[in-house]
């Protein structure tokens, strides 16, 4: 990511949690008990542990009416490039729509 520091800002927004321990959990990968957000408290907790992984750029959190995550549908996880308020990348959903390696593409491109 700091490849493109020059070029863009990059961040992570946290979203309602995909895999709640509570909920449509998963045993495969799964080192921590997060249970589905009730309040913005837990929301922001979780996304402290998410930070603590040493994520290289900041971690925004969206809010309990999960805004962000309507707007982009980033459930569960999904990437965007927006330029001057414009979305020019839309990646597809993940797992299996999440590919790195084409916002790495596009910001090449992009920076020349």
């Amino acid at each position: 990511m700091s490849d493109f520091a020059a070029v863009a800002d990059l961040v992570v927004v946290y979203v309602a949690e995909a895999h709640p321990t509570d909920g449509w959990a998963t045993s495969v990968g799964m080192s921590m008990d997060i249970r589905q957000h009730r309040c913005l408290e837990e929301r922001l907790a979780a996304a402290e542990m998410l930070a603590l992984h040493d994520i290289p750029c900041p971690v925004l959190v969206d809010t309990m009416d999960n805004g962000a995550a309507r707007a982009y549908a980033a459930m569960p996880d999904r990437l965007y490039i927006v330029l001057d308020g414009v979305c020019v990348y839309k990646g597809g959903p993940g797992p299996h729509g999440y590919h790195p390696e084409e916002v790495r593409d596009w910001l090449q491109n992009f920076s020349g």
